[in-house]
Formats: C-alpha cells, sequence, structure tokens
C-alpha cells in the first residue's frame, strides 16, 4: 500500500485522474482517503493455500470480483493500471483485457499472485537486480528500487530524539514489527529487557496486542533503567523519526526493510517471520549478503539477542561498514522511477489509439 501512494505522489498532477481499488475493511481505504485519493473496493479472495472448506467461497468471490472490475474499468476508462500484488489485483487483471499495466515488485522473491500478475504485465518493476531471475527474461523488466514515503525523510537526528526524549549519550535500539506489532520478538525482547537497556535506550512498537504488558515492566524497572525504554503501541507520522533516532534496528524481514532501512543506512538484525519464512528470509539473506544485516532465526532471538546487540554496538567501526553498506542499496529516485514507467505504458496506450 505504502509503494503505491508513494508511486502515486511521484506522479503527481501527471494524472487527470486516478482511482484506487482494494477490498472492503480494514486500514487500506482509510489511509487512501486520508491522502485524497477516491477509492472503491471490490470483493476479492486467495485461492491459493486455502482449506477446501473455503475454497467455493473464494472462487465465488474472485468472479465477483472480475465482474466489478469490468463495471469499473467500463466507466472509468483508464489508460494504464498499476498493481502492487496481492489478490485483489488478479481479478482486476483480468478484467483488464489489453489495458497496459505496470506490476511492482517489492519482495525480492515474488509470491504466486504476483507471478501471476506477472503473465499479464506490460512492465515489470523490480526492487533488487536479484528479481531478475524469477521473471520471463522477454518482459519489461525494470531495477527501479524500492518507493519510501517522503515524509518519513524529513527528520534530522536532533529532532528525533527531541520527540522521543531520548539522550546523546546513549546509542539507540529501535525494535518493530508490522502495523500491529510482533508479539515472537517482544516476547523474546521482554525475557531480556533489562540486559538491553543497560546497553542502549530501547525506542519499541509493540503493537496493541503487547502494550500492556510492555507498560507493566517498564514500571516494574529501576528508575535508571525505566527512563531508558520507550514504547508505543503504534507510530504514524512519527515512524521517520524513529528511524532517523536509531543506530541499529531488529525487524522482521518485510519488503519495506529493502527500501527504509537503506534510506537511513540503518544496519540490522532481522528476524524473519516464520509463518512467512520463505520470503522473508530471501529479503533478510539479500541484506545480509550485502553487509548490512544479521539474521537470527525467531526460535533463535531470546538466545542471541543481547549477544548480537552487545556485539554490533561494541565494535563501531564495524557497525559503520554496515551502516555504509545499507546505505549502498538506497534508491532514492525508487518512486519517480516508477512512476515513469507507469507514466510510459499510458503513453503507448495512446499513441495505439492514434494508430
Amino acid at each position: 500500500m505504502y509503494p503505491a501512494l508513494s508511486v502515486l505522489q511521484a506522479i503527481g498532477n501527471r494524472a487527470e485522474a486516478v482511482l484506487w481499488v482494494g477490498v472492503k475493511g480494514g486500514m487500506e481505504a482509510d489511509l487512501v482517503t486520508r491522502q485524497n485519493v477516491p477509492f472503491t473496493a471490490i470483493p476479492a479472495a486467495g485461492v491459493h493455500g486455502v482449506s477446501l472448506r473455503a475454497l467455493p467461497g473464494n472462487l465465488i468471490k474472485l468472479a465477483q470480483g472480475i465482474s466489478h472490475s469490468g463495471r469499473i474499468l467500463k466507466e472509468f476508462r483508464p489508460d494504464v493500471l498499476f498493481f502492487t500484488g496481492g489478490y485483489v489485483a488478479v481479478p482486476m487483471s483480468i478484467a483488464a483485457g489489453k489495458i497496459p499495466n505496470v506490476l511492482y515488485v517489492p519482495d525480492v522473491e515474488p509470491g504466486l499472485a504476483l507471478k501471476t500478475l506477472a503473465k499479464r504485465a506490460s512492465a515489470i518493476a523490480l526492487t533488487v537486480e536479484d528479481s531478475r531471475k524469477f521473471f520471463d527474461p522477454h518482459k519489461k523488466l525494470v531495477v527501479t528500487g524500492y518507493p519510501v514515503r517522503p515524509e518519513l525523510l524529513g527528520w534530522t537526528r536532533a529532532d528525533a530524539n527531541k520527540t522521543f526524549e531520548l539522550t546523546s549519550d546513549l546509542p539507540v535500539l529501535f525494535i518493530f514489527g508490522g502495523s500491529k506489532g510482533a508479539h515472537l520478538i517482544n516476547t523474546a525482547v521482554f525475557a531480556v529487557l533489562e540486559q538491553l537497556l543497560s546497553l542502549c535506550q530501547v525506542l519499541h512498537i509493540t503493537g496493541d496486542e503487547d502494550f500492556v504488558e510492555a507498560r507493566s515492566l517498564q514500571s516494574a524497572l529501576v528508575p535508571t533503567l525505566g527512563s531508558r525504554y520507550h514504547i508505543y503501541s503504534y507510530l504514524h507520522e512519527e515512524m521517520g523519526a524513529a528511524f532517523a533516532a536509531a543506530d541499529l534496528v531488529v525487524s522482521r524481514a518485510g519488503a519495506s526493510t529493502l527500501g527504509e532501512l537503506p534510506a537511513f543506512g540503518l544496519p540490522a538484525i532481522l528476524v524473519p517471520y516464520p509463518f512467512a519464512w520463505h520470503y522473508q528470509k530471501v529479503n533478510a539473506d539479500y541484506l545480509a549478503g550485502s553487509g548490512a544485516a544479521v539474521v537470527v532465526e525467531n526460535s533463535e532471538l531470546a538466545q542471541r539477542l543481547v549477544a548480537e546487540v552487545k556485539a554490533m554496538l561494541a565494535d563501531p567501526q564495524a557497525l559503520t561498514a554496515k551502516k555504509n553498506a545499507m546505505q549502498a542499496l538506497a534508491v532514492p529516485t525508487a518512486a519517480e522511477n516508477i512512476a515513469q514507467l507507469v507514466l510510459e505504458q499510458a503513453v503507448k496506450k495512446g499513441e495505439r489509439k492514434n494508430d
């Protein structure tokens, strides 16, 4: 969702009209409409890896989604479609016929939905060069980088420290999961919290589920350590400040890590989500192979976390090397690169109309 919003911002007034097609419920509609982007929803559901009980209902939703998509396309008459994956894109892609479309692949390795969409794509934008091997080489493949939200990038370290009441005399460890936190990471952190706080300040996004427990643990700490523990259930506009304040990150290895961590030059201890192990592990291994991160399995995190943090913070030269390696992966023009690809495909449709 955020990559698509970043690309829309880059396109700006070069598009006469934009329509976002998503699914009902969840955060998507709210976040999109907050950006003043028109939003409409279609029925959609995954059909790969679902139970036999759920499959018939999901197939019906897919058929309904194709029908709804056809009506939307007939009414809106787009020059180009832009997909960032997910099962909601499949019915729209099927209904699109010969309308040009650009697919963005955020992870290093695409999932099944993206591979399906790739067969119909006019052009495919890749976050990293390593993704080329997963696609038909005859397709138009362009390595664009990962589009980072502009609003993340405007923070200085001083402003970020002030926002979170951090001091400049101790390093900052930033721990976060997805939008709802990461319970398994939180559990490992809680088990070694005092040891971590003896080494650094900890800025921790817990999610709603574990926020109360984190508050309870904080209140039980001696004041010296308690003042070093900064807890939030979720961050919106201040997420960029958290990145700007950090010296080291502990996080999952979702696609956003391929863009956001390089943008801030943040060395990382990456903990791929065990129930989406393959794709996150590929992302994590890519960053680790570039010398920018360390990969720790979730089952080993409680045992290894303190030692990994201590080793990285105790060796400034090695930490700087990881920071530089991460920063070298940044592509500041990623959103504009994808925007240009989308606009090129729109122009090609116009040229075909005039032939």
